[in-house]
């Protein structure tokens, strides 16, 4: 029996945009359907609510800060490889048809196809636009056309392209081993979908969480300033208008494409592993926010992540904890019989069907939103950890914050400087520290520790911690030569010689 993965994902879908999870009324009876015969994650977080940086860890195993694609519009480091660099090799056939967003270039790509994917079936956003005239391009980018009188037809959008590739490829391959990703643009903006979707969201209202009404009293600073005219005007007492009727119709569109393609599974590849999720969610005006960024709001940074693993997942289970995107790369390589490596900053999702497992910590950050243009608030750096019951965020240029999802599942009120909730939010901060450091993340430094509300934080030196880290597994680069001896390191992570040795334990300012 060959060994088959498909991941299916779309775009700035958030995880009550799918029925199953909250609203049935959001249309979406073919990924509902789907979580009936999988286990549904209650709890995903993206690793970065932003395209590119969501994408990279998705198909690396490595955050957004280490695989250098911290931001839309930068690239993967070079000696950074995707899981088809890992799969191909091994005799594995993977193909990828659908957004990449992970070249370099702009929104669309530069339609060339990465190594270790099937050239015959990459399909990015700019090999659609080449098959499109002028005319073609500029009516595909403008939602407006779907409320003409001739509309859009299904086989003129990129979800309905990428589905017809996916399916041949399913056809083709089926006695095959292969990794398949499907990857959508939808429901992005424009939002292009056909009649009847384009009306069925007509008369909609968006169920309108409490926290639309945030003032953002108590809230960093840089919020605020996302805000903009939103935090002085009377919040919306309804969420609905043609902007969302577009936005949740393509949601509902790009579900019957997915339910194509799962019919299609079925049909060829009955035992294979399928993962759905999206890389990141929307505002829609919680918080007086639009859109994606420097936060971890729910409505931003959790995401649908459903899963059917045969001997492993059972048919309509929910598991309640934190899980992260980091984890795809190593539950793929998991599922294919690669070993764990050295270099994974995540563990497969094995580890949850074990009896002993005990809920986890997830990490999530975020440097800006593109590097290409000033939009979004430019740098933005956050470092964030979330819990079973707690979320704390660090930002770096402004307030941290600090919720209590038990007690405040809408996340209404910032306990950063409540001191009855002080050793939780400590010991949350020491987690991202230890993170920060395990993974080499070159934007750490003592201003993320010298936070004005962490009474025990180490005085601010030049050395820091006086720790220096270097990677020591050889899949990224040759074993580096200590800078002291000339001599292969022996200790990734060790004193700098140069310096005294790092502080056992932190020590209260005077």
């Amino acid at each position: 029996m060959p060994n088959q993965a498909i991941v299916i994902m779309t775009d700035s879908q958030r995880y009550d945009m799918v029925g199953c999870y909250k609203y049935p009324q959001m249309r979406t009876p073919c990924l509902d359907a789907f979580a009936d015969t999988a286990l549904r994650f209650e709890r995903a977080y993206t690793t970065q609510p932003v395209c590119g940086p969501a994408r990279s860890a998705i198909f690396t195993g490595l955050y957004p800060h280490s695989n250098g694609s911290w931001t839309n519009s930068v690239a993967l480091y070079e000696n950074v490889k995707t899981v088809a660099q890992r799969l191909s090799p091994q005799g594995i056939h993977c193909a990828f048809i659908g957004k990449w967003h992970l070249d370099g270039g702009d929104y669309f790509g530069l339609g060339r196809c990465p190594e270790g994917w099937d050239e015959n079936y990459w399909y990015d956003m700019k090999t659609y636009l080449s098959e499109l005239t002028e005319e073609e391009r500029l009516f595909s980018r403008n939602a407006d056309n779907v409320d003409t009188e001739e509309g859009v037809e299904r086989e003129f959008t990129y979800g309905a392209r990428v589905t017809k590739r996916a399916i041949d490829f399913l056809e083709k391959f089926k006695g095959e081993d292969f990794l398949l990703v499907v990857s959508y643009d939808e429901p992005h903006d424009p939002a292009l979908c056909p009649k009847p979707y384009s009306e069925l969201f007509r008369d909609f209202e968006f169920p309108r969480s409490e926290n639309v009404d945030d003032t953002l009293e108590g809230k960093p600073s840089h919020q605020k300033a996302w805000a903009q005219d939103r935090l002085y005007k009377p919040a919306p007492e309804t969420l609905g208008g043609d902007g969302l009727r577009h936005f949740f119709g393509c949601n509902a569109f790009i579900d019957s494409e997915i339910g194509l393609i799962l019919n299609k599974i079925d049909e060829c590849a009955k035992d294979a592993f399928v993962l759905y999720t999206s890389d990141h969610g929307d505002a829609i005006s919680s918080h007086r926010l639009f859109a994606k960024g420097p936060c971890l709001y729910d409505e931003i940074t959790r995401i649908p992540f459903i899963l059917r693993w045969p001997g492993y997942t059972k048919a309509g289970d929910v598991f309640p904890y934190p899980v992260s995107h980091i984890d795809i790369t190593p539950t793929l390589l998991d599922y294919f019989g690669l070993p764990e490596g050295k270099w994974m900053e995540g563990k497969s999702l094995r580890r949850i069907f074990s009896p002993d497992f005990e809920s986890e910590t997830v990490f999530l950050e975020f440097g800006r939103y593109e590097v290409d243009h000033d939009g979004f608030g430019g740098f933005q750096p956050m470092r964030g950890a979330i819990d079973k019951r707690y979320k704390l965020a660090i930002n770096l240029l402004c307030e941290d914050e600090l919720y209590d999802l038990e007690k405040d599942p809408a996340e209404m009120v910032n306990l950063i400087n409540d001191p009855a909730y002080a050793k939780i939010r400590d010991g949350l901060h020491d987690k991202i520290l230890d993170w920060m450091n395990e993974t080499r993340d070159p934007f750490r430094g003592y201003w993320w520790e010298r936070r004005p509300w962490r009474e025990d934080a180490l005085d601010a030196t030049w050395d820091y911690t006086c720790m220096t880290r270097q990677r020591e597994h050889e899949e990224f680069e040759p074993r580096q030569l200590d800078y002291m001896t000339g001599l292969e390191m022996k200790e990734a992570t060790r004193v700098k010689g140069y310096s005294s040795p790092p502080p056992r334990r932190r020590k209260k300012n005077n």
